[in-house]
């Protein structure tokens, strides 16, 4: 799939999207042409019909996503008119994400820091190597940091925790971010890529529009009570009971074999 810079690569195999981000010489930093071409890939992959679930990581066996460019501030994030631009890029990606209705793994292996943290609380699960890193920096370079990303911390860790890697802009190990809730599981780092595609293919074996609805359930969930749109999830958990899959899975269980489902 192209996606208009070689410094993020998309593949589709076997109903699995692996997006990568690809720039080890700056441990896979959100540069502006990364992020420029990261809406349109996440869009791609969320219309692909052949795709049931997206993997993210980072190139290079260093870094998943070290977080934004710092060469390109003065730049991109002096200016009001430039933070403009750049937090409007910023919000297209998170649009993206949001929109993606397709279960995310996150595949951490090295630095996962600033904006690569958002990106990797952006996924639906998150596994990380046991030599992963991670932290928000934003401290120690004096800038601002944005409500979206402080929320999106706090929602995953709870405000102690938040509070404190927010205002040290310390470093945690693998084991410390799965403690605080950063991840779902630690694997050691030659077990990674096994484990993370090995998940991917059971979720992409199940049936589609029972995992689509069930997404949709657990966004809703975490929204505030009066901005939850239930009519949408029941609409999708009625779609799974007049699907074919919903048949074919109880033929499947009778029969003794695995199901074949179409998501239809």
């Amino acid at each position: 799939m192209d996606t208009g810079t070689d410094k993020l690569r998309v593949e589709v195999d076997g109903g699995i999207g692996l997006l990568t981000f690809d720039d080890p010489a700056t441990r896979n930093s959100l540069s502006a042409e990364v992020r420029a071409a990261l809406p349109a890939a996440l869009d791609a992959l969320g219309a692909d019909e052949g795709v049931r679930v997206v993997v993210v990581t980072g190139a290079g066996g260093q870094a998943f996503v070290s977080g934004a460019n710092i060469a390109e501030f003065a730049e991109q994030r002096t200016t009001p008119e430039a933070r403009r631009a750049y937090d409007g890029a910023a919000a297209d990606a998170a649009r993206a994400w949001a929109n993606l209705d397709k279960p995310i793994i996150a595949m951490i292996r090295g630095y996962c820091i600033g904006g690569g943290l958002i990106t990797a609380l952006q996924a639906d699960i998150r596994i990380a190597s046991d030599d992963s890193r991670f932290g928000i920096p934003a401290a120690r370079l004096g800038l601002g940091y944005g409500m979206g990303g402080v929320q999106a911390l706090l929602e995953m860790v709870g405000p102690a925790q938040a509070a404190e890697m927010l205002f040290s802009a310390r470093r945690l190990t693998a084991a410390e971010a799965l403690q605080a809730g950063l991840v779902n599981r630690v694997v050691p780092a030659a077990d990674l890529e096994g484990e993370v595609m090995a998940l991917a293919q059971d979720i992409a074996a199940n049936a589609p529009l029972t995992v689509r609805a069930c997404k949709a359930a657990l966004r809703e969930a975490r929204r505030d009570p009066g901005k939850r749109d239930v009519a949408r999830v029941a609409e999708l958990v009625e779609a799974c009971f007049l699907s074919d899959d919903y048949r074919e899975g109880q033929r499947a269980f009778l029969e003794k074999r695995p199901p074949r489902f179409t998501g239809r």
